[in-house]
């Protein structure tokens, strides 16, 4: 199964889906850190932006990317499953990346990036880096918002960055619980 999903991650790249330039996509978004540092001047503040409108992204990602695939979200209950599509259908699909899933069981997955699109052309001043700015944080976002949409309730935070020095860029995602499906309240 695993080889399938690297296969439909494959194919979804190939296929002639409309693209923005990743450079622009990758300036645009160093200028929107740039800006936050400057409206909040509290890297924890820029963090938590980050993380809100990467949850805002993956809410909205995860419907085309369930399109796009012809995945349906009722298979997305076991967490090492949907780790595994995230990992070689998602990030490959958006990113042409495809992270190692290191750690994996049932309730946890570390997902190590052999590149990061977002870490090119930057370098964060170390004090940056001494107040805690994840430059890329808006992965966890929408690793949180598109995961939550499927059920999942999952915590997600960096564990490493190369920007900020480290020899790989690690994302832990951790499953909180499965959320039940809200049913309509009948008006009979």
């Amino acid at each position: 199964m695993s080889k399938n999903f690297r296969a439909i991650g494959e194919d979804v790249w190939k296929t002639k889906i409309e693209r923005i330039n990743l450079e622009f996509f990758v300036f645009t978004y160093g200028s929107l850190v740039v800006q936050l540092i400057k409206d909040y001047e509290d890297y924890s503040s820029v963090n938590a932006q980050l993380d809100k409108i990467g949850y805002n992204m993956g809410t909205r990602l995860i419907d085309d990317f369930l399109a796009r695939t012809q995945l349906k979200s009722s298979n997305c209950r076991d967490f090492k499953t949907v780790m595994e599509i995230v990992a070689k259908v998602g990030f490959k699909m958006y990113l042409n990346v495809v992270p190692n899933i290191l750690n994996i069981d049932s309730t946890n997955c570390t997902l190590s990036l052999p590149e990061n699109p977002f870490s090119e052309n930057v370098e964060l001043p170390l004090e940056a880096i001494s107040n805690g700015l994840w430059y890329s944080n808006v992965y966890c976002g929408i690793l949180r918002g598109a995961l939550e949409e499927v059920q999942l309730d999952v915590t997600v935070s960096f564990l490493s960055d190369v920007l900020r020095g480290d020899e790989t860029t690690e994302i832990k995602i951790v499953l909180n619980k499965i959320l039940d499906e809200l049913v309509p309240v009948s008006e009979d």
